[in-house]
């Protein structure tokens, strides 16, 4: 007859308890993700400083994950293509990458969104895109206050255009603020307009650095101020809005990764540590990214949320200035 050692027994028994409260379903699904192809739906298209930098995401991910990450982009609709593209897909390998600035101020410019806020959670603040306001080469405007002078001059004749929702939502607060008419040029394609102001078609653009870039090195248009609280390396002779005299246009570019609300808070910050080690310690990344505009600024799910809380306060403040409130 076989003895069995019942306190080595009772021990064993402990350690499958434990092994087994421990290996939760989310444990799980945080070891195993990813199983297949991830896509990083972006809001923004080709040639965006998001796209640039997402691409570049893509491919180091791609190499530590040991499954193929894409790229797809989907422009318009104030963003809303995008988002809506990403909420119905319900996929946790189907992720969102975008400017914060893409949909902070959508609550005050849309009477119905198809989505919620919750249904962005917040997965990795990935970069810091540098937004600047720019002007054609032969435009008399050198500065923000000439610019000024230039559209008092001429009361509706000059068109102007801009992406991602908040940032276009401050540059037209600070219009109506200065009381300046200016006919607004929708666009689809961020990079469309970018080559219409080459052309004079639209006299100011307010977008990032990134999609401006190429006519800036052209020498077709010229960058007269960044939206943002500090300079880009990419042009340190820039001056920030605020430095330029005009501090109410100041928001801060925030480019991130977003997943549903039913992924696991231990795998978004698994996937945010991921970010954070290829692209940290990559000199290509940062070389690429500076050359673009954009600053590498890695945060995980908690420091993210806390910086989109802080733009949607900015952007509050100014929508509440000029009389707007919150639409839903």
């Amino acid at each position: 007859m076989r003895h069995v050692h019942l306190p080595l027994l009772a021990i064993s028994l402990g350690v499958l308890i434990a092994v087994s409260l421990w290996s939760s379903p989310a444990s799980a699904q945080t070891q195993a993700w990813p199983t297949r192809t991830v896509r990083f739906i972006l809001t923004l298209g080709p040639g965006s400083g998001t796209d640039i930098g997402g691409r570049l995401l893509a491919d180091r991910l791609t190499k530590k994950w040991g499954q193929s990450v894409v790229i797809e982009n989907k422009p318009g609709g104030d963003s809303i293509v995008g988002i809506n593209a990403f909420v119905s897909a319900k996929d946790d390998h189907i992720l969102l990458l975008s400017p914060t600035s893409a949909f902070t101020a959508h609550p005050f410019l849309h009477d119905n969104l198809p989505y919620k806020p919750e249904d962005l959670t917040p997965i990795a603040r990935v970069s810091n895109t540098f937004v600047g306001i720019t002007v054609p080469t032969p435009s008399p405007a050198n500065s923000l206050t000439e610019l000024i002078a230039l559209v008092r001059d001429k009361p509706g004749e000059l068109n102007w255009a801009g992406v991602t929702g908040a940032n276009a939502f401050m540059f037209e607060a600070w219009l109506q603020g200065h009381k300046l008419n200016m006919r607004k040029v929708p666009y689809r394609n961020a990079v469309d307009a970018g080559r219409d102001l080459a052309e004079n078609r639209v006299q100011a653009y307010q977008s990032a650095v990134a999609i401006a870039q190429p006519q800036i090195e052209l020498g077709k248009i010229k960058l007269l101020a960044l939206l943002n609280s500090v300079r880009t390396p990419a042009y340190p002779n820039i001056p920030t809005v605020a430095e330029a005299g005009h501090p109410g246009l100041t928001i801060d570019g925030l480019v991130g990764l977003f997943g549903h609300p039913f992924m696991p808070m231990e795998l978004r910050e698994r996937i945010a540590a991921d970010i954070k080690e290829v692209m940290g310690g990559d000199p290509i990344v940062k070389d690429r990214l500076t050359r673009t505009g954009q600053l590498f600024n890695p945060g995980g799910p908690a420091e993210f949320g806390a910086s989109i809380e802080s733009q949607r306060a900015t952007v509050t403040a100014a929508a509440n200035a000029l009389g707007m409130y919150a639409k839903q």
